[in-house]
């Protein structure tokens, strides 16, 4: 009896050693990373520079583009159908977040779990330096409670469109009127020729006018101020809790278990660490701080549909 006891304990030590390797063997296949750009596109290329050294501390992993339906909705859907194993992951973006915030996706946020960021690109309020009679934050602000503005974005209804629209309601002054344009490069031309009060835009958009003195940053929408640009200080500084940024994170979905999680953030975090992907967000004009953890990543992930949802809603653009 004592000896078949020995051999039960030995075949069932055998079996959990068995299931253990099984449980360490992922990714057991290729991870697809899903994205709603196409090639070349910048979700594209931020999602390529993670996984060149994503490939050697996660696994094997290959870009699925999945362009369609508004701001990255055919993305989300397809994520949706795919199975929780852990190999599938999804490059979300701010476009992500609007398309929940205005009812598009059946996609939620309880949907998805948070592995890392990979860029932080904090959205400005722009003046031009000579047509502008403001001269810092300070006098911005004092000017901007005062004045009816024209406020340049990229598009209707779309994330800058909110960020004017907060930025006003939240620091009391009157609500901005709102000048569309086709992109950013266009946007910041007519900055410059005085067509418009305000730009709202990342600071690679006007990098070029910025460092000839045309383009003037007053206020920075983030937690804290921006190394190439250290003396405009942020709305908060000023008490405007009005934080915006154009971000790229990674996702995969809820019910994925706590260790592949965590091998697939750990991994991400490692790579986006190294200095061929430092390198890729200082030719983006941005620094090391842009690299989070999943815990920050999904703190901010809650917070930015905790802004957008109540903002459509308020501005009409949920129908």
């Amino acid at each position: 009896m004592k000896h078949l006891t020995t051999l039960a304990l030995a075949a069932a030590g055998a079996a959990f050693a068995v299931i253990g390797a099984v449980a360490e063997d992922f990714p057991s296949k290729t991870i697809e990373v899903v994205t709603h750009a196409g090639a070349g596109g910048g979700t594209d290329v931020n999602s390529r520079m993670m996984m060149l050294r994503g490939r050697r501390t996660i696994g094997d992993m290959v870009v699925v583009n999945k362009r369609g339906g508004p701001s990255g909705a055919l993305a989300m859907q397809y994520f949706k159908t795919r199975p929780a194993d852990g190999h599938t992951i999804m490059t979300f973006t701010n476009g992500h977040a609007l398309t929940i915030a205005l009812g598009k996706s059946d996609l939620k946020i309880e949907d998805m779990r948070p592995l890392a960021r990979g860029t932080n690109d904090p959205q400005l309020l722009m003046v031009s330096c000579k047509a502008s009679p403001y001269k810092n934050s300070d006098e911005f602000l004092a000017g901007a409670r005062k004045t009816k503005l024209k406020y340049g974005t990229t598009n209707i209804g779309g994330l800058d469109h909110i960020t004017a629209y907060i930025f006003a309601k939240r620091a009391g002054a009157p609500d901005p009127v709102i000048v569309p344009f086709k992109g950013g490069g266009e946007l910041a031309t007519q900055l410059v020729a005085g067509s418009i009060d305000v730009g709202v835009l990342n600071l690679s958009e006007a990098s070029a006018q910025i460092e000839a003195g045309d383009i003037c940053p007053m206020l920075v929408l983030d937690e804290g101020r921006m190394a190439p640009i250290p003396d405009v200080k942020t709305a908060k500084e000023l008490g405007v809790n009005v934080v915006f940024a154009t971000v790229r994170g990674f996702v995969t979905h809820a019910g994925v278990p706590d260790d592949r999680a965590k091998k697939m953030e750990d991994g991400m975090l490692k790579s986006m660490s190294h200095s061929v992907y430092q390198a890729y967000l200082v030719s983006s004009g941005l620094d090391n701080t842009s690299v989070l953890g999943a815990d920050a990543w999904g703190k901010q992930m809650k917070q930015l549909l905790a802004d957008l949802i109540p903002a459509a809603k308020e501005m009409g653009l949920v129908k």
